[in-house]
């Protein structure tokens, strides 16, 4: 009988599977629920408030494992990958280090199937969705590592900015949502949490009936003619569509804002024209814009807007009453910036994999050694 792993299991699910699978009472699903998530364990053995019978099924039926990790680079600035190893590909998580926070960048699908423009991602194409055990797994390892470490820093926030498009994988991510917000497992608040969407407008809906967490909107075009051309759902689910289910994400709550993010891309979408097209737009949404400089990948089709492009946009949206913020450039050195999560194109993640295969058997330390052929 194949095993069963436990991590991806939300509070819910896993009491019935103590009850229904082990005819167990529930409780024992919250005290697992606990040592996985709080305490971090892999080992049955060590979940000492369990009984050794159970404790022994447990571990010839279950197991509790992150998909493996195959890479750890940390950046100048402290910005730190790790790559996972998904079947015959892989997938990203970075750790962003700040004074007063420690924002976890997670990914919900091997590839993307929306091939926006200006993104690398989607040059890759896409694989497969990822379990909600491989999404919950990234946070899971990152924090085990952390305090492993010792350094006793804790993740703080967690986005849905890697890797895929968190919407098209609704069952997984809104599992890993549940256990990042339980409070029997990370306790991240509902601000602390934010799911970003390309605009997938029914998903958009469900998002905001069934979870209590930040949304951000990856808009990037001020109208219809252009987002058409870089954000190609919008011709499925256009603007008209998008900002009223915005509206109505934040109408359930009062306290509610959506984060509206726009690349800035040389010449095509930042100009003034644009900065006034972009105020009139989210006119009476509740929003904050974070303005981020592309990021370039090979053989993009797009330049970074020029600073000065930069500061001017975002100072006419200030004028115009918005909150707005200039996404600093993280992790450059590593691949690790906004843009670049997937390596830099799929042929590089491939390189990896194949370098580390080859190499198996004489890798001590992942994070110096890849790095330095890659």
């Amino acid at each position: 009988m194949e095993k069963v792993n436990l991590l991806g299991f939300d509070r819910l699910a896993l009491r019935e599977y103590f009850v229904e699978k082990l005819n167990e009472k529930a409780f024992r699903g919250d005290q697992v629920f606990k040592w996985i998530h709080q305490a971090r364990v892999d080992d049955f053995e060590q979940m000492s408030n369990l009984p050794k019978s159970l404790r022994a099924e447990l571990a010839g039926t279950c197991y509790i494992a992150s998909a493996p990790v195959i890479y750890d680079s940390i950046a100048t600035d402290g910005t730190r990958k790790w790559l996972h190893k998904v079947g015959n590909s892989a997938v990203e998580v970075v750790l962003i280090p700040e004074p007063k926070r420690n924002t976890l960048c997670v990914s919900s699908q091997v590839g993307c199937m929306l091939d926006c423009k200006f993104c690398s991602t989607g040059k890759q194409g896409f694989q497969r969705n990822l379990t909600a055990a491989e999404i919950i797994g990234q946070l899971w390892h990152v924090q085990r590592t952390l305090d492993a470490e010792g350094k006793e820093a804790r993740v703080t926030n967690v986005v849905f900015m890697g890797m895929g498009e968190p919407l098209l994988n609704v069952e997984n991510v809104f599992s890993a949502l549940s256990i990042m917000r339980d409070d029997l497992a990370y306790g991240l608040s509902k601000r602390r949490v934010t799911l970003s969407t390309s605009g997938l407008v029914p998903e958009i809906a469900r998002f905001a009936r069934e979870c209590d967490a930040a949304l951000a909107v990856s808009l990037h075009a001020p109208n219809d003619t252009l987002r058409d051309e870089i954000v190609p759902i919008n011709k499925k689910y256009p603007l008209k569509k998008l900002l009223a289910a915005c509206r109505d994400y934040v109408a359930i709550d009062p306290r509610r804002h959506v984060t509206i993010e726009y690349v800035m891309l040389d010449g095509v979408n930042d100009t003034p024209q644009h900065a006034r097209q972009l105020t009139r737009l989210l006119a009476g949404l509740p929003s904050k814009v974070n303005l981020i400089p592309f990021n370039p990948f090979p053989y993009a089709p797009y330049k970074c807007s020029s600073d000065r492009a930069i500061t001017e946009f975002r100072d006419m949206l200030i004028k115009s009453g918005y909150v707005t913020t200039v996404r600093k450039t993280r992790g450059q050195d590593i691949d690790a910036a906004c843009g670049q999560l997937a390596g830099q194109v799929q042929d590089k993640t491939r390189r990896q994999l194949r370098w580390i295969e080859r190499n198996q058997a004489s890798v001590t330390d992942v994070s110096g050694e890849v790095g330095a052929n890659t």
